[in-house]
C-alpha cells in the first residue's frame, strides 16, 4: 500500500493536468463563441440572393443567375478564404449526373457540390463535417426559372459554413474538417447522396455531420419572436445497427443512444457551457414530421449526422412564390433573415467543429457489467495515442435526455463505479485528451465476458 503522502500527491498532480486541459480547450472555444460575424454572413446572403434562382435546374452558363454562378462563387469564395490561411484549404467540386426520376429531376442533371477540405494534422482521414445547401426553389418544386431567392432556405447554411471556414482556417487540428456546399437538396437530398456515397468509396472516417438548414429565421409561423433557441435534429440509433444488437437493447438499453443522438448531446452541451444567452432544444427525431433533409443520406449511409436550425419556422416564407395573397406575403426573401441569429447558430456549428477536430479517438469496444450487483463496471479498448490524459465515464437517468453525471478515471481501461446500480442509468465513456477536448461518448454495446 502506498503512504497517504504519495497518494495525495498523485491526486494532485491528475487534479492539476485536468484542470490545465480545461482551460486550454476553454481558451480556444471561448475564442471561437464570439468569432463569427453577422456582417459578414448578411453579405454573403445577399450575395447568393443575388443569384435570382439557385434550383439545382436552372442555368449553369450565367456568370449572373443560376445555380453554375452560385456554386463557382461558392468556390471562389472558399478558394479565397484558402489564400488567407497559406493555402490550408483543399477545394473541389464532387458532381455525379442523376438521371430523371419523373418527378423532381425531370431530365438528366449534374448535380454538383463544392467542398473546401482544412486537413488534420495528425488525423488526416478523419473528418467533421458542416454542410448547408447551395439550392432553392418556389412553390412548384420544377420551376426553374422563376426567381427563388432562397434567403433563408438555405442561403443561412451555406452562408454559415462559408463563415465556418472563415474563423476555423485560423487554427490548426488534428482532425479534419470539412466545409460542404451541397446541390440538390430540394429534388431529393441528391448532393448528399453523391458526398456519402464518395465518402464510402474513399474510405474516410467520419466523425459527425452537422447539417445546417434554415438557421436564419427568429418570427415563427406560430406567432413567436425567439432568438434564443434552435434545434438539433438526431435519429436514435445508427442505420447500421444489426438484428443482434436490436435485440440486445430489449435487455440492456441503448434504444435512444446511437452514434447521432450522442452527437446531439455534444452539441447542447458545447451550447450550454460556452453560449450565452443560446439554448439547444434537441428534438428526438430524424427531422421534422414527414419531412426530410440533408443529414438523412449520410445517416442512411451508416454516418453520424445531425441537422441544426431555427425553433420557429415560417412556412409562408419556405418553398414559396414571391406574392402577396390577402394581406400576407410569401416567399423566401432576405427580410425575414435575422444575421445576428445565424451568426450564433453558425458559432455552435465552429465550436462542435473545433472541439471534435481537437479531440482524441474515442474509446472502441465499450463494454460494462454489474447485473444484480451495487456497482457498475465499464471496460474499453485503450486509445493509442499519447494525447490523451485519461477517460471520463459519464451517466445519466435512464429518462434523461442528457448526460447527467461524469467522472474523470485517468488513463486506464477498466472502471468500477461503486455504489452506483447498473439498473438505474444509462452509462458512456469518453476519450479526453490533454488539452481538455473530448471526444464523443461511446455507449456500451456489450457485457464484460466473465473472467475478464
Amino acid at each position: 500500500m502506498k503512504p497517504f503522502k504519495n497518494i495525495l500527491a498523485i491526486l494532485f498532480v491528475g487534479l492539476t493536468a485536468t484542470v490545465n486541459a480545461q482551460t486550454q480547450i476553454d481558451k480556444v472555444c471561448n475564442e471561437i463563441a464570439t468569432a463569427t460575424s453577422a456582417t459578414r454572413i448578411e453579405k454573403d446572403i445577399k450575395k447568393l440572393v443575388s443569384f435570382g434562382t439557385r434550383h439545382t435546374l436552372s442555368d449553369t452558363i450565367s456568370s449572373t443567375r443560376g445555380i453554375g454562378a452560385a456554386r463557382r462563387w461558392v468556390k471562389a469564395t472558399f478558394s479565397e478564404i484558402s489564400k488567407e490561411c497559406n493555402n490550408c484549404l483543399d477545394v473541389k467540386y464532387v458532381s455525379d449526373i442523376v438521371k430523371t426520376d419523373g418527378r423532381r429531376i425531370i431530365r438528366d442533371t449534374k448535380v454538383v457540390n463544392v467542398m473546401a477540405i482544412q486537413k488534420g494534422t495528425k488525423y488526416p482521414n478523419s473528418y467533421v463535417i458542416m454542410s448547408g445547401d447551395i439550392d432553392s426553389r418556389v412553390s412548384d418544386p420544377n420551376n426553374f426559372t422563376s426567381d427563388s431567392p432562397g434567403a433563408n432556405d438555405n442561403a443561412s447554411g451555406i452562408a454559415g459554413t462559408i463563415e465556418a471556414a472563415r474563423v476555423l482556417s485560423k487554427y490548426k487540428f488534428p482532425v479534419s474538417i470539412i466545409y460542404l456546399g451541397l446541390s440538390g437538396e430540394e429534388q431529393g437530398l441528391y448532393g448528399g447522396k453523391i458526398m456519402a456515397k464518395y465518402m464510402k468509396q474513399n474510405g474516410w472516417n467520419i466523425i459527425g455531420v452537422l447539417n445546417n438548414d434554415m438557421i436564419g429565421n427568429i418570427h415563427g409561423i406560430d406567432g413567436v419572436i425567439d432568438n434564443s433557441t434552435f434545434r438539433v435534429f438526431s435519429e436514435a440509433i445508427s442505420m447500421k445497427t444489426t438484428e443482434k444488437e436490436r435485440s440486445r437493447m430489449r435487455y440492456y438499453g441503448g434504444e435512444v443512444d446511437g452514434p447521432s443522438r450522442q452527437l446531439a448531446r455534444y452539441v447542447a452541451n458545447l451550447t450550454n457551457k460556452y453560449m450565452t444567452n443560446l439554448r439547444a432544444i434537441m428534438i428526438y427525431r430524424l427531422d421534422r414530421f414527414g419531412r426530410g433533409g440533408h443529414h438523412r443520406p449520410f445517416n442512411d449511409a451508416g454516418f453520424t449526422g445531425v441537422r441544426i436550425m431555427e425553433t420557429h419556422e415560417n412556412y409562408n416564407r419556405q418553398h414559396q412564390d414571391i406574392r402577396k395573397e390577402n394581406g400576407i406575403a410569401y416567399g423566401d426573401v432576405i427580410e425575414g433573415v435575422d444575421f445576428k441569429y445565424a451568426a450564433k447558430l453558425t458559432a455552435v456549428n465552429c465550436l462542435t467543429l473545433a472541439s471534435l477536430a481537437l479531440a482524441p479517438p474515442a474509446p472502441k469496444n465499450v463494454m460494462i457489467a454489474g447485473a444484480v450487483q451495487p456497482s457498475t463496471r465499464l471496460k474499453w479498448e485503450d486509445v493509442n495515442d499519447d494525447a490523451i490524459i485519461g477517460y471520463k465515464i459519464y451517466w445519466r437517468d435512464t429518462t434523461s435526455p442528457k448526460w447527467q453525471y461524469s467522472r474523470f478515471v485517468g488513463k486506464i481501461n477498466d472502471y468500477t463505479l461503486k455504489n452506483i446500480v447498473i439498473d438505474n442509468y444509462f452509462f458512456g465513456v469518453a476519450s479526453v485528451g490533454k488539452n481538455g477536448a473530448e471526444s464523443l461518448i461511446q455507449f456500451p454495446r456489450k457485457l464484460i465476458p466473465k473472467g475478464l
